[in-house]
């Protein structure tokens, strides 16, 4: 189990004792020794082979045993017993946004309600209000959220199904009997939410791998078990669907597999154009086969350039493909720095220097730090005296550091009426801003609109943040004409954030092939509040792949002497 796993189920275990009532001491030394795991350099495993976890701030002796538990067996009892404890529809309500342990606990105890049928009920005839606490008002924001759970189904974050699935494939590629394995699905497009895994594997008999897959560690159910496909639900609640094909049809399944549908439906018309039959099987015509060795071959078969994964949305991929006018796609290697980064100045976990050494070992050649502003007191914001202190920190930092360089920015809060939150003499401080939403979501949308673009179109505004804060699965954006901010961004030369925190995942890829489109130049940013929070900007380069973007579209390709430059716009 890797670390992100294992810092789940310690958040869990936290959550699940709050559930129950206990002590919140208790409680909060799960969820930071979660955020401990979390923060983690290194491989997990390998600290606890070698007892140095426990030199881990935040790990004490029972969270040793506990992690190298998980690590070591990829299960925890505790846990187990943990959730036996609490009926699965009360762990459920955890998804309504806005809903914490200590309202759900007095909803199940009070009120006996254990599933969200019943709680919506409960809402609707006014049993909900009238518990202390609560009221009318908060009533209908749990209604709403229960509609939101009801819209996304059963998902997962594109990081926590990747960290599962990645553990998965590992075990298959591993098995003896397997002689190809890939993820299939919308996991391997690299989609920001994801339903299930799908995995795909080329073998010459089954049996074995198909008993092995549904007896896997963590395994919580056994959907369905056969000799071409089996299907578990394995923690935290994913399912996962196993696949085997002779290796022949290994190429076409994992095509077919990958999706998405709208693609495939495309690819086999353009296969009956040239007379032949494209499926999950074969790329066949009536008077013979086309072999396949891979994917390449198939689209070289039907006068194609390959098309990654991340492009296969029936979204002019193919036409492209067709006359050789696919980009080249950005990837991680590309990225020479990055902006949006905190420290402990405001609310994040690791000093300047701390997170200056991280980002030198990443390879990369400068960091931006983008603190809070000053309004953004929930987080540390640095008043003016605070800015000039870190300005200070940040030139002795650049002295002693060789190797890599700090940037003075800002994440400056957008101000209801769309001012920056500085005066301009501060913000004319900054190597750069970031300009970014953190209060008053519920604005109507023209305002919203409006409330951005004065933000954009000024001078000293040189990247919008988050552009809609949404938290995938909790939380939707605010309410904003993404179209026109782009505009202004085009008009006014201001960059838009991709921001990676696989949270956010936003600018989503849709916009962003619309802001490439407008010459809108994008900027990759982790928004790291720790060091392992730079590994984040993987995520960032799957949604700009997906955005058909390349290295000569984002800003943290440059190198540090351009990238001056281009931070000094007019």
């Amino acid at each position: 189990m890797d670390k992100h796993r294992v810092a789940q189920v310690l958040d869990e275990c936290g959550t699940l004792l709050e559930l129950q009532g206990e002590n919140p001491f208790r409680c909060n030394a799960y969820h930071n020794a979660a955020r401990a795991i979390e923060q983690v350099e290194g491989d997990l495993a390998a600290l606890v082979a070698s007892g140095e976890l426990a030199d881990v701030r935040g790990i004490g002796d029972t969270m040793v045993q506990k992690v190298t538990a998980l690590v070591t067996t990829g299960r925890l009892e505790f846990h187990e017993q943990l959730r036996a404890k609490v009926p699965p529809g009360v762990v459920e309500m955890l998804r309504i946004p806005g809903l914490g342990p200590k309202k759900i606990k007095a909803i199940h105890e009070q009120l006996n309600i254990a599933d969200l049928a019943a709680l919506k009920q409960a809402c609707g005839d006014g049993r909900v209000a009238s518990l202390k606490g609560f009221g009318e008002k908060t009533a209908q924001k749990i209604l709403a959220g229960i509609d939101f759970v009801a819209q996304l189904g059963q998902r997962f974050r594109l990081d926590e199904a990747l960290a599962i699935a990645t553990g998965l494939v590992d075990w298959v590629r591993d098995h003896p009997q397997a002689i190809r394995a890939e993820l299939c699905g919308s996991l391997r497009r690299r989609r920001e939410t994801i339903r299930d895994i799908d995995i795909l594997v080329s073998a010459q008999q089954s049996k074995d791998i198909m008993d092995g897959f549904i007896a896997l560690p963590g395994v919580m159910q056994v959907v369905g078990r056969g000799e071409t496909k089996s299907s578990i639900v394995i923690e935290p609640g994913i399912q996962a669907d196993l696949r085997v094909v002779g290796d022949a049809a290994f190429p076409f399944a994992l095509h077919y597999f990958t999706g998405s549908k709208e693609h495939n439906i495309r690819m086999r018309a353009r296969a009956q154009d040239y007379g032949l039959k494209l499926n999950e099987y074969e790329l066949a015509g009536a008077k013979k086969n086309v072999p396949c060795k891979d994917e390449v071959d198939i689209f070289a078969a039907l006068d194609l350039d390959y098309i990654a994964p991340e492009l296969r949305e029936d979204t002019g991929e193919i036409e492209a493909a067709a006359e050789h006018r696919l980009p080249r796609l950005i990837e991680l290697a590309d990225l020479k720095g990055t902006f949006h980064c905190h420290t402990t100045w405001s609310d994040g976990a690791a000093t300047l220097e701390e997170m200056a050494e991280a980002a030198k070992k990443r390879g990369l050649e400068y960091l931006g730090i983008a603190d809070h502003s000053q309004s953004a007191g929930y987080a540390g914001g640095l008043s003016v005296d605070r800015v000039h202190e870190q300005h200070a920190e940040i030139d002795a930092v650049n002295r002693r550091l060789k190797g890599i360089r700090l940037l003075k920015g800002i994440e400056s809060d957008i101000l209801v009426d769309g001012r920056l939150d500085y005066p301009d003499d501060v913000l004319a401080s900054f190597d750069y801003i970031v300009a970014s939403i953190h209060s008053s979501f519920t604005m109507p949308r023209e305002e919203m609109t409006q409330r951005i673009i004065r933000a954009v179109s000024h001078p000293r505004c040189t990247m919008l943040g988050h552009a809609t804060g949404r938290l995938l699965l909790k939380r939707d954006g605010v309410h904003v004409d993404l179209d026109a901010v782009i505009d202004a961004c085009a008009k006014h030369g201001t960059m838009i954030e991709i921001n990676a925190h696989p949270s956010r995942l936003e600018l989503d890829w849709q916009h962003c092939k619309r802001a490439k489109a407008r010459g809108v130049r994008l900027v990759i940013n982790p928004d790291a509040h720790s060091t392992t929070g730079l590994d984040d900007l993987r995520y960032g380069i799957d949604v700009a792949r997906r955005g058909w973007l390349e290295s000569a579209d984002v800003l943290n390709t440059r190198r540090l002497g351009e990238v001056r430059a281009l931070l000094a716009k007019g």
